[in-house]
Order: structure tokens, then C-alpha cells, then sequence
């Protein structure tokens, strides 16, 4: 096996396997897999580059899970712990609104005394601002917690939601499929097996989502192709998922100590590299630059990304752990970021229409 071998049957259009993955992620010439990586994205999206204008609500940091990697959650009587009201979520919506915002993000802890019926009305809270702002909720550990809270299966769950306001899912919990790791980082956590489950009902409802990993922390090299490979298995089932999202891990305020954890600048790029060659049928690859930084965001532009994500405003949970970029960015601030790099910036919806070529 050679870099080359895989190069050329990258460039055939032939899906590679595992072992070429992997391969690839020990590949030490990191310029020639950007390149490769690259030319993949350029066949498919050309040199434009999409983010969007959206709002983050993480309505409560309250949560009965204790994953020993996570710094947002907190119990009800810890100091920083919150829930935000539906007159507080109302008015972060309108202010998306006159920002010029398409999407509401909605994540937040499994809170142990919310109803059921508090999730419907705040989904409805924020139709009621604006038809226009697609909402963009809950993780599929948030569904499956959902499902049990209303005594209703997965799919009935969800069309409740959807008649509520739901438009789409984000693509977290997922973190790493493999068991015996994710044992380790989050044991209350549902399975990686159940994640997948919940997410192949979340696409015969309908809806679309997105896809993540946490990488950077006990995993190996092997456990992260493992896990492109079950959502890559997925993906050609359903085709659901709208983009793969690679998120750093920031260890800073873990409680989960390993020796040498987070990750560097040439680990972030190879991954979203390899994941960009790997994922072949994912249409999108996205540089959260919340957690990679600013900087290392737009050098993947060069290494296989087509997506930055948005304007966020107000993320919480990766800045809890440690991320210490803004909490928000401007349109012309993407923008500019994404002409810098040589690109060409769009601005889309949440369901990756094209709403402006800038």
C-alpha cells in the first residue's frame, strides 16, 4: 500500500476502505493529503465555502448525565447551574431574528424535572417569533431521553416534536462509537449503537441531521476510522446526513485527565482531511471553528472543508470546556475569513440552500 496507489484511486472516484484510512492518518507528508483531501472537495463543491447566520440557545446546563469529559453540566444546586425561561429563549430568538438569522441551535442537559410538554412549547416558543427561523434541536441522546420522559417510541417522539416546530437535528452525542472507550468517557451516555438507531428513525421521519465525532482524548487512530466507517454504513442507507463535524476535544476543564489530551494543529488538519476522502458520500465537511480556532478553521479550507459553520452567538458548552475563541462572529467576519483563504463565501440555510454567493 501506497500513498500513491490511494491517490490514484481517490482521484478514479473509488471509495477507499479502512486500511487505506488508515493508512492515510499516519501518512506523515500532511501538504499531500491536504492536497488530495482537496481535490476531492473541489469536485464536488468547487472552491465555494458555506457558513450560515444562526443562534445557539443552550437552554440548561442541568443534567442528569455526569460524562467525566463534559464541563457544562451541573447539577441543580452547583453554583453556574441555569434554565433559561421561555420569555428568556423568546427573546434570544427575536434578537436572531434582527440579526438576520435563519437557524435556531438548540442543545442542552437532560434536566431531570422539565416535562415533556416544556421541550414542545419551547420549540413552539420559537415558531412563534418567526416561521422563517428553522429550528435546528435536541441530540439523539436528547431523543431517547425525550422518548422515555413522554412514554412514546422514537418515531412517535419525533413526530411530536416535528408538529411542535422541529426542522432538523445537530449531529452531537455521538462522540466515539467504540465501546470500550466510550465505557470510559461517558458510561450514562447512550451507546454508539443506540446513537445510530435513533438516527436512522430521525431520517425515516424525514428529517435531516448532522454527524460528529469527538476525537482527541482515549481514542486510537483505529476507533475514529471505525467510527467514519458505521456513519459512512449509515449514510448510504438513508442518506440523511447533511455533514460530518469533527470536534476537538479541549480538555482544559474536563474532569477527564489524560496525559497529552486535546489536539494540535496537524492533527485537526489530517482528520478532516482523511475524513473528507473517507466520507464520500457526505456532501459537506465542516471546520467547527468554535473549537479548532479561527486560524486552523481556515487553513482546512485547504485541506478538504467546504463548511465553517455560522455567527453561533452565545455557545456555551465548548467554551465550558475550555475553547477560548469568541462566542460569536460576524458575517463579514466569515466572510472575510473565507475570501482570505482564496474561496468563495456563501451564506445557506440550515438545510444547505443557497441564500447569497458573496
Amino acid at each position: 500500500m501506497t500513498f500513491a496507489a490511494i491517490a490514484e484511486k481517490v482521484r478514479a472516484g473509488a471509495r477507499i476502505d479502512e486500511a487505506e484510512a488508515l493508512f492515510l492518518f499516519r501518512h506523515d507528508d500532511l501538504l499531500a493529503l491536504g492536497e488530495l483531501a482537496q481535490s476531492v472537495n473541489e469536485k464536488r463543491n468547487g472552491r465555494r465555502v458555506f457558513f450560515n447566520v444562526n443562534r445557539h440557545i443552550n437552554h440548561t446546563n442541568i443534567c442528569v448525565n455526569r460524562c467525566r469529559f463534559c464541563a457544562f453540566y451541573r447539577s441543580a444546586d452547583q453554583p453556574g447551574a441555569y434554565l433559561m425561561t421561555l420569555d428568556q429563549i423568546r427573546a434570544r430568538a427575536e434578537e436572531a431574528l434582527q440579526q438576520g438569522a435563519t437557524e435556531i441551535h438548540v442543545v442542552g442537559g437532560l434536566h431531570p424535572d422539565l416535562p415533556f410538554e416544556f421541550y414542545l412549547e419551547m420549540l413552539g416558543t420559537v415558531r412563534e417569533v418567526s416561521a422563517a427561523l428553522h429550528i435546528k434541536a435536541f441530540t439523539a441522546v436528547e431523543i431517547s431521553y425525550l422518548s422515555e420522559l413522554a412514554a412514546l417510541s422514537i418515531p412517535e417522539t419525533l413526530e411530536r416534536l416535528k408538529q411542535a416546530g422541529l426542522g432538523s437535528l445537530p449531529g452531537g452525542g455521538a462522540e466515539i462509537f467504540a465501546p470500550a472507550v466510550r465505557d470510559q468517557l461517558c458510561p450514562e451516555k447512550i451507546s454508539g449503537a443506540s446513537w445510530l438507531s435513533i438516527m436512522e428513525q430521525v431520517h425515516g421521519a424525514g428529517l435531516k441531521s448532522n454527524a460528529t465525532m469527538l476525537y482527541g482524548h482515549l481514542e486510537s487512530i483505529a476507533d475514529r476510522v471505525d467510527h467514519m466507517r458505521q456513519l459512512r454504513e449509515l449514510q448510504d442507507r438513508t442518506g440523511g446526513f447533511q455533514v460530518f463535524i469533527p470536534l476537538a476535544f479541549q480538555p482544559e476543564h474536563s474532569e477527564l485527565k489524560i496525559a497529552g489530551a486535546g489536539t494540535t494543529g496537524v492533527d485537526d488538519l489530517r482528520t478532516l482531511a482523511v475524513s473528507r476522502i473517507y466520507l464520500d458520500n457526505f456532501a459537506n465537511i465542516k471546520a467547527y471553528w468554535v473549537m479548532l480556532g479561527e486560524k486552523i478553521a481556515q487553513v482546512s479550507l485547504a485541506f478538504g472543508v467546504n463548511d465553517l459553520d455560522g455567527t453561533v452567538v452565545e455557545e456555551r458548552i465548548g467554551h465550558e470546556a475550555g475553547a477560548d475563541t469568541p462566542q460569536a462572529m460576524s458575517r463579514d467576519a466569515i466572510v472575510s475569513m473565507i475570501r482570505k483563504a482564496g474561496r468563495i463565501p456563501v451564506e445557506r440555510d440550515t438545510l444547505y440552500r443557497e441564500l447569497r454567493v458573496y
